[in-house]
């Protein structure tokens, strides 16, 4: 099984329309089963990015399913810089992602804007080194409770 079809599995989460400051949580995607996660973030349509600073992102998790068990993700246990939009123009983009390394069993992204932030945005995420392959090439994000 040397081939990246059987090896991998991607999931999107669903659209997050994001306005103003407030924190958008993603759904929560399961990585047992896998050795490696990384999350990334797509842009569609960004009618104005904010502030200077932009919208990022940033990862939390849980081993539940309890939206108040999540937690943000300590530096050591994330590879990569967060991703910033900080342009009108960024539509339909990927902005960047970032690695997961953690032990928890459910993560998601945290998308926060800042003052006039207006956009849609979504993350997919890919899963890779699965413990038994082959795996299905797609699988489904999950709602928090």
């Amino acid at each position: 099984m040397r081939d990246g079809l059987s090896n991998i599995q991607v999931r999107r989460g669903a659209n997050q329309t994001l306005s103003g400051d407030t924190a958008n949580n993603s759904q929560a995607f399961d990585v047992r089963g896998f050795s490696t996660a990384t999350f990334d973030l797509h842009t569609g349509a960004v009618t104005d990015a904010g502030t200077a600073e932009g919208f990022t992102m940033k990862l939390q998790h849980s081993d539940t399913l309890e939206a108040s068990d999540f937690a943000d993700v300590p530096a050591l246990e994330v590879l990569g810089d967060a991703p910033v939009v900080d342009d009108d123009g960024d539509d339909n983009i990927i902005a960047g992602g970032l690695g997961y390394v953690g032990a928890k069993r459910y993560v998601r992204a945290v998308l926060t804007g800042t003052t006039g932030t207006d956009a849609v945005a979504f993350i997919v995420a890919s899963f890779g080194k699965p413990h038994r392959a082959p795996v299905d090439r797609v699988g489904a994000a999950q709602a928090t409770t």
